[in-house]
């Protein structure tokens, strides 16, 4: 299981700065928004339940509250936890269903009773892989039959393009990090310095989807949350203009199933969905080897079966 100290550094780190506002700043509007928008996209419509577990300060669970879902939030973090609870009651009318500080790998709710689960940081903050099956075997227990999941993982690459694009590749003490992110995709940061983030795992494209896949959910679709549009130069500027802003997520869109671009983004989503058991069987197709399963839309049925 995951290391203590790592656990602690991370709730250590997120005492210290403030989740709550980091969407509302530079490039973070761009991963909110994208965000939003893929959650959206696939979402069945309102009143269903859905748990955010990692959920932070209630960024995604308040707005999927306001446009009224029955969303629960879980947290490690009982700062994050709070300021969830202080972001629900400013909705008075759209609550959120709960809040509870807790262990994204041991929810509090029963099997098959949400019909969606977001998991969008434990999948970068628990270390260890079999952590991270841990909780997407967690999430695909209490989803209901037909239900989805959205996971977000760290690109592999982030720390390098950050680096180079940011200005601080030439510190130092930043490069050792950033050796080991490219070497194993394990982020530590022992500088003290929170520009430089907390204990994670940097992912590759292909072994996120591996994890949905290992942990039961099929029909896993890999999208690219900022694509390369963090990159941006005078990105404040470029957002505040809504015509470029709409521009450059009309951009991202087009590119954001790219295989070739998947790695630049900052942040990359996977979303899965658990199968009616009563109904599919999932054929996996093979391209080279039998062994080797298909990656397919959410909600494409190709190489599926009704069971026997």
């Amino acid at each position: 299981m995951s290391n203590d100290g790592s656990i602690g550094e991370i709730v250590r780190h997120y005492s210290d700065v403030d989740e709550a506002s980091r969407l509302r700043s530079g490039w973070f509007q761009l991963e909110q928004a994208r965000t939003q928008e893929l959650i959206l996209r696939h979402l069945p419509p309102a009143p269903a339940t859905i748990i955010d577990a990692g959920g932070g300060a209630g960024a995604y669970a308040c707005w999927l509250a306001a446009r009224g879902y029955h969303v629960h939030l879980i947290d490690p973090v009982a700062k994050h936890v709070a300021q969830a609870r202080t972001a629900s009651a400013l909705q008075p009318e759209h609550p959120l269903a709960s809040t509870e500080v807790g262990d994204a790998r041991n929810l509090p709710h029963g099997d098959a009773t949400a019909d969606a689960v977001l998991l969008l940081g434990p999948l970068y903050h628990l270390v260890e892989r079999e952590d991270r099956l841990a909780c997407l075997r967690e999430a695909h227990r209490v989803l209901r039959p037909g239900g989805l999941i959205w996971g977000a993982g760290i690109s592999r690459f982030a720390s390098l393009l950050d680096s180079l694009s940011s200005g601080f590749f030439d510190d130092p003490a930043f490069a050792p990090i950033l050796a080991r992110d490219l070497e194993e995709g394990q982020h530590r940061n022992p500088t003290g310095n929170p520009l430089y983030f907390t204990d994670a795992v940097f992912h590759r494209p292909d072994e996120l989807s591996r994890e949905f896949l290992d942990a039961g959910f099929r029909d896993v679709k890999l999208v690219a949350i900022e694509g390369p549009g963090w990159l941006a130069r005078n990105f404040d500027r470029l957002w505040k203009d809504l015509q470029q802003r709409e521009r450059l997520l009309a951009v991202v869109r087009k590119v954001e199933s790219e295989p070739a671009v998947l790695g630049a983004s900052s942040h990359i989503m996977a979303i899965g969905r658990k199968y009616r058991s009563n109904f599919h069987t999932c054929v996996l197709t093979a391209r080279k080897a039998p062994s080797t399963p298909r990656l397919v839309s959410v909600g494409d049925t190709s190489g599926c079966r009704p069971s026997d």
